[in-house]
């Protein structure tokens, strides 16, 4: 938000937890494409120069709170304003709600620092007849918080299935954002059958030729639509897509990319919502949250237990077992000058031509947890969830897409079909070198 009057001075030129990995198989949602069997999909090409023919450079990493470059890092203020931004509590006047999870973003992405994960989940449920999984009446998301009694969201007891997400961090997400969707998409053709991913492609709600509120279904090779990355099921592809999802979604704001009103369980909240909508008229509270996700470090590995020679040993367990399959060590961006998002956002040098080290492929996979919800990537992906980066690990008390495991090994132990392999791998490793496999994951 400019809610100090200024504008973000950009440091770049104005011209520019645990999841392993089934083949891929077709959506019936007409909003999502996904790869077919093993057959990799036409992605609009994102990167004209190749990542061999880039020089690369590390992404910056650290638990520091300061800009990666994209806003300059000279201009601390700039950086303490899209923080506070970031951390700033709704209320009522604003148009918090009626119906909403959390008054600020910074109340559920705070460890260790603003912009991480948190022991905070979110609540969805619906129901499955046998051949579909059908919405809670509303849609899938149950609000925890209403401004009003009258208005509280609880499951109905027809809809049996019920599902907590954690929240996942965004620290680095604006490195994930800048991957060529074909990097992802190459991934999952790359992977072994039985643990192949699914690639979907996804709206991008500002790109350009989308109508605002109402993006177009996504087909092949449209420049409207990218790989999905972000979310426990790929929803979105890009940081303002994001942003503008978790706004009306999390705090019940609406903004010209999601200009409607949440409902309480299908029934109207109009009585009880104090500002016309859309609420973030100007996109300005949006556009500060993509500032400071676009602006925040990666997580940074715990170096000095990394250099031990049981972390070292432990990395190389790590790959050997099957996890790296899924949860990949690297990745690249697209060269800075890169236009996407539709057209809407031309990576700059402080996010273009880096490496970083999620331990993820951003793919959905079916690992015997899926919490039975189906969004963007049609009823095929009902049990699959994104693989969770793996950076930052060692910030994290609660474990898996519903928080329900506490341990490393209980985690890894929970691995069934498309991770099975890699859990019965480290399930027969010797006392000490599950020790050094658990001492790599301390160190991420």
């Amino acid at each position: 938000m400019r809610r100090n009057g200024r504008l973000m001075r950009l440091a770049f030129p104005a011209a520019l937890l645990f999841g392993a990995c089934m083949n891929g198989e077709t959506t019936d949602d007409p909003t999502s494409s996904t790869n077919d069997n093993n057959d990799i999909v036409n992605v609009a090409r994102e990167n004209a120069t190749a990542p061999s023919a880039q020089t690369l450079t590390e992404a910056p990493a650290a638990f520091d709170g300061l800009s990666n470059g994209f806003i300059d890092p000279a201009d601390t203020q700039e950086m303490q304003d899209v923080t506070t931004g970031f951390t700033n509590q709704e209320q009522k006047a604003d148009g918090l709600g009626p119906v909403y999870n959390a008054q600020s973003c910074g109340e559920c992405h705070q460890t260790p620092i603003t912009g991480g994960g948190s022991q905070i989940s979110e609540l969805r449920a619906g129901h499955f007849n046998g051949t579909n999984f059908i919405d809670a009446p509303g849609g899938s998301l149950i609000n925890d918080r209403a401004v009003d009694a009258s208005i509280q969201e609880r499951v109905p007891d027809a809809d049996e299935v019920r599902t907590f997400r954690l929240t996942t961090n965004i620290l680095g997400d604006a490195f994930i954002e800048a991957v060529d969707s074909n990097i992802i998409a190459n991934n999952a053709a790359n992977q072994p059958p039985a643990q192949r991913g699914t690639f979907i492609q996804v709206p991008v709600f500002e790109a350009t030729g989308n109508t605002i509120g109402a993006p177009a279904a996504c087909a092949n090779n449209t420049p409207l639509c990218r790989g999905g990355r972000f979310g426990w099921k790929d929803q979105q592809a890009s940081l303002v897509s994001f942003a503008a999802d978790a706004y009306v979604n999390e705090m019940g704001i609406t903004s010209k990319f999601q200009p409607t009103e949440n409902t309480s369980m299908g029934k109207s909240v109009a009585a009880f919502d104090v500002k016309a909508d859309p609420e973030d008229p100007d996109d300005a509270d949006v556009d500060e949250f993509v500032s400071f996700m676009r602006a925040s470090k990666a997580p940074p590995r715990d170096t000095a237990l990394a250099a031990t020679s049981d972390a070292q040993a432990g990395a190389n367990l790590f790959n050997s077992v099957g996890c790296a399959t899924c949860h990949i060590t690297t990745f690249s961006t697209v060269t800075a000058g890169t236009v996407i998002n539709g057209g809407a956002y031309t990576v700059p040098p402080a996010i273009g031509d880096k490496t970083f080290h999620p331990y993820s492929d951003f793919l959905l996979h079916d690992v015997g947890t899926g919490d039975g919800i189906v969004q963007n990537g049609g009823q095929a992906t009902r049990n699959k969830l994104r693989t969770p980066p793996l950076w930052g690990l060692r910030a994290r008390s609660r474990l898996m897409h519903d928080a329900a495991t506490v341990t490393r090994t209980d985690a890894i132990a929970r691995h069934k079909n498309q991770g099975a392999t890699a859990a019965s791998n480290f399930a027969n490793l010797s006392t000490t070198q599950k020790g050094q496999l658990l001492t790599f994951l301390d160190s991420l």
